[in-house]
């Protein structure tokens, strides 16, 4: 596949290819691997390439340099997160093949830090969202997810003009990927690409628990996240309607035992059932803390031990009350053709979600659980803020 060979040759140190939608911006740039940069490749881009040369780096690698927005307010048409211009500390003026490849390669070091960098400067670092090209279509998303296919997480870019200087189109970039000896791709391509390995199991063993002998498969999403399968039977077999848990990740309560939640308890009823039920599945996302992650779930935990509830909690650490979302539920439920199912839930916003995508809920089936003294408020608050279905 055309998208594999791009990985390979950035690994190798190659530059590539990579062209727009032709109803987005319907340009190209040339891309490569932020740690294989060298003088001979810049001056190659300089000199055939023409366009803005720039750093694409993670959201945590943004972070990790101290990297700042050019501007407070951006009004970019196309919502490209430019921030403000850098130079490696290393370097004379900054201006040279030699030096713009120098803070290139800085960027890419792992332990690089905002103290090794002067600012402003002459290259300017992208940061990508998350979600990558599949939340913004863009050269910025499209670098950073093929950097971390090919195990980085910086690249450089830079957009490629045509001879008469205005940007080189689909027809025009094929026949310079040509002439240049590059593999070319589309993001619609990279889309594609991603959108089937997310659906392609990268380990499936079998799991012997308490409850019965389940199936343990782990996948890799879009976000580079390993999502789990916890199945028994032929839960994808079309004559059945399998019995399915989405449950998120919970380290305090799955692991832990906390009596704060109930997550554990529900984990432990959920398999239960499903064995007694024979076919099924618990579909186990890595959402800790309704998605705001673990250490943001424990200073969640200190507000509420100072009189907030969880919901409060949540927002005064500046996140949504719930920032979970099931995208990847449904395409794992579509791509094996599950189109029915009984849903193991409290929660209604699982059921729209889903109900919303066309997978019908033939059943829901509640998980109510313990009520400790020390889960009272947060069931209660999830009764009423959340609006669970619960009997408190």
């Amino acid at each position: 596949m055309q998208v594999e060979q791009a990985i390979e040759d950035l690994k190798q140190g190659k530059l590539i290819v990579v062209a727009d939608d032709e109803d987005r911006e319907g340009e190209g740039d040339i891309i490569g691997l932020a740690s294989q940069v060298t003088p001979e490749k810049i001056n190659f881009i300089t000199k055939h390439a023409r366009g803005l040369l720039c750093i694409p780096v993670t959201a945590q690698k943004g972070t990790q340099l101290g990297l700042q927005s050019m501007a407070r307010d951006s009004h970019d048409a196309f919502g490209t997160a430019f921030m403000a211009g850098i130079d490696a500390k290393s370097t004379t003026t900054g201006v040279s093949a030699y030096d713009r490849a120098m803070t290139i390669k800085a960027v890419a070091q792992p332990d690089s830090q905002a103290s090794d960098f002067y600012q402003p400067g002459h290259l300017f670092p992208l940061v990508a969202k998350d979600g990558g090209v599949r939340e913004r279509n863009g050269h910025t998303e499209a670098a950073i997810d093929l950097a971390k296919l090919a195990g980085e997480d910086a690249a450089y870019i830079c957009e490629i003009l045509a001879d008469d200087g205005h940007m080189a189109r689909t027809v025009k970039l094929r026949e310079l990927a040509v002439e240049w000896q590059l593999t070319m791709i589309t993001i619609a391509e990279l889309i594609t690409y991603l959108n089937q390995q997310a659906m392609t199991p990268v380990a499936d063993v079998k799991l012997p628990n308490q409850y019965g002998d389940f199936q343990l498969t782990a996948f890799t999403d879009e976000t580079g996240k390993n999502q789990l399968v916890l199945s028994m039977g032929d839960w994808t077999n079309p004559a059945e309607v399998p019995l399915i848990r989405i449950h998120s990740e919970c380290m305090t309560g799955d692991v832990f035992g906390s009596h704060r939640c109930d997550c554990g308890e529900q984990l432990d009823e959920a398999m239960r059932q499903i064995a007694e039920y024979g076919v099924g599945a618990v579909i186990y996302l890595r959402q800790e803390g309704r998605g705001i992650g673990l250490v943001n779930k424990l200073k969640a935990y200190e507000l509420q031990e100072a009189g907030m509830d969880t919901y409060e909690a949540n927002v005064a650490l500046g996140f949504e009350p719930d920032e979970r979302h099931y995208d990847w539920v449904v395409k794992l439920l579509q791509t094996n053709g599950v189109r029915t199912i009984k849903l193991l839930t409290n929660n209604p916003e699982k059921i729209d979600e889903l109900e919303d995508a066309g997978i019908a809920i033939q059943a829901r089936l509640p998980l109510q659980t313990t009520i400790y003294q020390e889960n009272k408020n947060y069931l209660q608050t999830k009764q009423h803020k959340f609006n669970h279905m619960l009997s408190i």
